[in-house]
């Protein structure tokens, strides 16, 4: 909720520095007078800064004004972005094309700030495989290690493996400078009678 300031006969000050709704400054004047100015314009008489000495007050529509408070706090609310942990699944034989599918996603999530929990699920007899799973916890640390910090190694539980990453500070950065750099082409194919078609 956004704080209410004091409106009219709410205003306990006998004198009050007097702000007109045009904006301009009228000055410092007894608070009955500033309340028959506001009644005048009929509007509000709304203490903006109750701290100072004399307190400000000034003319105004208060349910305007408020909206509009309320709509800028609103805003910069969405602004603060609330993080959340995704969560991507691997299994211990993930192939190489379906790996950089999910850690293409996790770079989008880290991107907008967001932690992620990468978990390996066995199955059955891969359980006698944890190794795997480990192996692929590990490749996403080094593959993410220029983006990433790891909050949580890993850790087993029952049938599943897992880690949590969040972003870099600065991955924002870091992003547009590797962006810069693969503009250049990285990869020439391994076999050059192989061509690579888009």
């Amino acid at each position: 909720m956004v704080p209410k300031e004091r409106i009219n006969q709410q205003i306990t000050a006998d004198k009050v520095r007097l702000i007109g709704s045009d904006g301009k400054q009228i000055g410092v004047v007894s608070v009955r007078e500033a309340q028959r100015r506001a009644d005048e314009a009929e509007l509000d008489l709304v203490e903006i800064s109750p701290n100072t000495e004399p307190p400000v007050c000034r003319i105004l529509d208060f349910s305007k004004y408020y909206f509009q408070k309320e709509k800028k706090a609103k805003e910069a609310k969405k602004k603060q972005h609330e993080v959340e942990v995704k969560e991507i699944k691997f299994g211990p034989n993930t192939e190489e094309h379906d790996y950089n599918f999910k850690k293409n996603n996790a770079i989008k999530f880290l991107k907008q700030h967001n932690k992620v929990k990468f978990t390996v699920r066995f199955r059955g007899r891969q359980m006698a495989h944890k190794d795997l799973g480990y192996r692929v916890l590990e490749k996403l640390k080094e593959d993410l290690a220029h983006i990433v910090d790891v909050d949580q190694e890993a850790v087993s539980d029952r049938n599943l493996l897992s880690i949590v990453v969040s972003p870099k500070k600065d991955i924002d950065r870091i992003l547009a400078d590797s962006n810069k750099a693969e503009i250049a082409p990285v990869e020439a194919p391994a076999d050059n009678s192989a061509q690579v078609e888009e």
